[in-house]
């Protein structure tokens, strides 16, 4: 069980995801389509189908190879999703959104032709629109006094639960992977590699909770630059303390492969341990072709906002790409969430 945050303020209770229709996401793109080129974005909204089977039906509808369908990242199929699509393919757009609008279970919204394939990361975050119900009376006190906490220490940005797969299989799969085991299925095999890349991330954060790291900088830490995205060692920890209070920066943590950055002093001595615990190397991470990455640790919700709805609490606030809402939900419900399979 992953600790929380804000232990010691009591949660709201209630139950998440009853209807796809409490569970509202709109991707913020990081581009809008410039009206030329070979690919068509597709945007539409959808319920109950996972990015994969999307992508699968719109490669069966224009008979399309899957490398020609592409989309900025995963989301939920227990939600209603806002996302769009790019399809390498000739052809009228209008007469595209017809075609998915007629023979697909889902709404259209637009269709614009681009330069390039929409691939994994572009986009900027998304947007939450949240509907928990069978809360608690007090709820609304208790979930303001959650935020006000938030807001001022901020949340670990933990990988969600739906990450790992069932009982953590993905996870288990993707070691093996790492170790040896052989995957025909490329994709698959990414994806598994990826879930268990996501675990350690989360062993390291628990870890830096536990030494009561978690609101500090530390000399040796990777730290990103909120505006430019920018990585750089940490040397003079005193100063970019009070750049991350001011939120200017952030620290990050290991996605490990062969080109992550390295941290140094106590937290690579942290990310080292972290290797050790699990008896893999990076040279496994070389042998297996992954490049690894750093994530920020924390998260600030700058634009949160709270309201009561007759059939409960709603939450309404946005998050970078890779970031789990799940994991915001947590932290107010103080429950472990028993979440229907995802992506």
């Amino acid at each position: 069980m992953l600790p929380f945050i804000t232990d010691g303020l009591p949660g709201i209770g209630g139950a998440l995801k009853v209807e796809p229709s409490h569970f509202i996401v709109e991707e913020i793109p990081l581009y809008e389509p410039e009206g030329e080129g070979e690919h068509i974005y597709v945007t539409l909204r959808r319920e109950g189908q996972t990015t994969r089977q999307v992508q699968m039906e719109l490669c069966r509808l224009f008979e399309l190879h899957d490398q020609a369908v592409g989309c900025a990242g995963l989301k939920d199929k227990h939600a209603r999703t806002t996302q769009t699509f790019s399809l390498h393919m000739p052809g009228d757009e209008q007469q595209v959104a017809e075609r998915i609008q007629a023979e697909m279970d889902v709404e259209m919204f637009s269709a614009k032709r681009h330069l390039n394939k929409l691939k994994t990361g572009h986009l900027i975050g998304n947007r939450f629109t949240i509907l928990v119900v069978n809360v608690e009376d007090a709820a609304l006190g208790l979930a303001e006094r959650i935020a006000a906490k938030l807001n001022k220490f901020g949340l670990p940005n933990f990988y969600g639960e739906q990450r790992f797969g069932r009982d953590g299989e993905n996870a288990k799969t993707g070691k093996e992977i790492l170790k040896g085991k052989r995957l025909r299925k490329h994709w698959l095999r990414k994806l598994m590699l990826s879930a268990y890349q996501s675990q350690m991330f989360n062993e390291w954060l628990v870890a830096r909770m536990e030494r009561g790291w978690f609101g500090e900088i530390l000399a040796g830490d990777v730290a990103r630059k909120e505006e430019t995205g920018g990585m750089f060692d940490v040397e003079d920890a005193q100063t970019d303390q009070a750049r991350f209070m001011d939120r200017e920066i952030s620290y990050t943590g290991p996605i490990f492969g062969k080109k992550m950055r390295k941290a140094s002093g106590l937290p690579g001595d942290l990310e080292e341990a972290i290797l050790a615990g699990e008896e893999v190397t990076l040279e496994q991470f070389r042998k297996a072709k992954v490049d690894g990455t750093r994530r920020r640790a924390c998260l600030f919700l700058a634009d949160l906002s709270l309201s009561q709805q007759s059939g409960g609490l709603s939450f309404s606030f946005s998050l970078p790409k890779g970031s789990y809402a799940t994991t915001v939900m947590r932290e107010f419900m103080k429950t472990e969430l028993e979440l229907p399979e995802s992506d």
